[in-house]
C-alpha cells in the first residue's frame, strides 16, 4: 500500500496549467479570480514556474511550449478545439459576488450561475486562453445543510 501524504498548510494535490502567455494569465488570474502570487520565476516574458494561491489552495502555471520533457506530454486547450481533460474546481465563500466579479474581468461564462442538486451554488467559466474553471460554494470537505 503507498504511503499517503500528510497535509501541511494547504492541499496535497495542486492544478498545473500551461499558457501561451503566462505573465498575462497570472496577471489575469489575479483580476478576475482573485489569485495572489506567491512566487514567479521567469526569464522575461517566460515563466517556468508560478505558484498562485487562493485560500488554502495553490495553482501552479508556466509558459506553454514545445520544448522540454513535460511539454511532450502536454497540450494547449487551443490545441484541442478548447476542450480539456481536466479543469480547477475552486471553492468560494460568496460564489454571487465572485461571479459578478469574474464576468466583469471578462471571464467568459459557459455553465451559468445555479444551485446544485449535491449542494452549494457554482458557475463554470473559461480563462482567456481558454481553460476550464468551476467556482462554488459546496465543500466538499465541510458539507452541512448551510451550503
Amino acid at each position: 500500500m503507498p504511503d499517503h501524504a500528510q497535509a501541511t498548510a494547504g492541499s496535497t494535490i495542486i492544478p498545473c496549467l500551461r499558457y501561451r502567455d503566462a505573465p498575462a494569465a497570472i496577471a489575469w488570474l489575479q483580476r478576475a479570480f482573485g489569485f495572489q502570487a506567491q512566487a514567479v520565476f521567469a526569464d522575461g516574458d517566460t515563466v517556468h514556474h508560478a505558484q498562485l494561491v487562493y485560500g488554502g489552495g495553490m495553482l501552479m502555471l508556466a509558459s506553454a511550449g514545445n520544448e522540454g520533457e513535460w511539454s511532450r506530454h502536454a497540450v494547449h486547450p487551443a490545441d484541442l478545439g478548447g476542450r480539456q481533460t481536466q479543469s480547477a474546481c475552486v471553492i468560494v465563500s460568496d460564489v454571487d459576488a465572485h461571479f459578478t466579479h469574474a464576468v466583469a474581468a471578462g471571464a467568459r461564462i459557459v455553465m451559468d450561475l445555479a444551485d446544485q442538486p449535491y449542494g452549494g451554488r457554482g458557475y463554470a467559466c473559461a480563462d482567456p486562453e481558454g481553460h476550464l474553471w468551476w467556482f462554488g460554494s459546496y465543500d466538499p470537505w465541510h458539507t452541512d445543510a448551510s451550503q
